[in-house]
C-alpha cells in the first residue's frame, strides 16, 4: 500500500511540473499555475491533506530548484492542498476538494505570500497584491482539478 501511494505521490509531483512549464499565465504581481492547483485537488481527495501538503511543498522545491517557479509557491500550493483535504475530509464531497483549494490558495495563501514578497524577494507588495492572480490561478486549477477527479474510477486511499 505505501509503494502504492508513494508512486501516485511522485506521479502527481511530475504532473505538477511538467504542467507548470506548458499552462501558466501572467496575473499581475505573480503567474499563475492552474496545473498546481489541479493536482492540490486531486491530491486531497485521493491521497488525504498530509500528502497533499507534501506533494506541493514537493513540486515547489523542484520548480525552483529548476528556476522555474518562486517562494511564493510555497503559501500558495500548500495551504491550498490543506484546506482542499480538510474540505473533502469534513464534507466528503470533491466539489468541496476545490472550494478549499481555492480559499487555501487565494485567500490564505495570498495573505501568507505578502511578507514572504517583502522581505525575501524584495518586492514592495500590500495586503491584497496577490489575491486578484491567486484567485484567477486557483479558481482555473481547481475546476480543472475537480472535473478530473469526476471522471476518475479511483477511490480515496485514506478512510478518514
Amino acid at each position: 500500500m505505501k509503494t502504492k501511494t508513494l508512486t501516485l505521490m511522485a506521479i502527481l509531483v511530475a504532473i505538477g511540473v511538467l504542467g507548470a512549464q506548458f499552462i501558466w499565465f501572467p496575473t499581475g504581481a505573480a503567474r499563475a499555475f492552474p496545473v498546481q492547483h489541479a493536482v492540490n485537488v486531486i491530491a486531497a481527495v485521493l491521497l488525504g491533506p498530509g500528502p497533499a501538503i507534501v506533494i506541493a511543498f514537493l513540486i515547489g522545491i523542484v520548480r525552483n530548484m529548476l528556476g522555474l517557479g518562486s517562494l511564493l509557491a510555497f503559501p500558495g500550493g500548500m495551504v491550498g492542498a490543506l484546506l482542499a483535504g480538510v474540505f473533502y475530509r469534513i464534507f466528503r464531497r470533491k466539489g468541496a476538494a476545490a472550494i478549499g483549494e481555492i480559499i487555501g490558495t487565494a485567500l490564505l495563501g495570498s495573505l501568507l505570500s505578502v511578507p514572504i514578497a517583502n522581505l525575501l524577494l524584495g518586492q514592495k507588495a500590500g495586503a491584497l497584491a496577490f489575491v486578484p492572480g491567486f484567485l484567477v490561478s486557483s479558481i482555473t486549477g481547481a475546476l480543472l482539478g475537480w472535473l478530473i477527479i469526476r471522471r476518475m474510477k479511483i477511490e480515496p486511499s485514506h478512510k478518514k
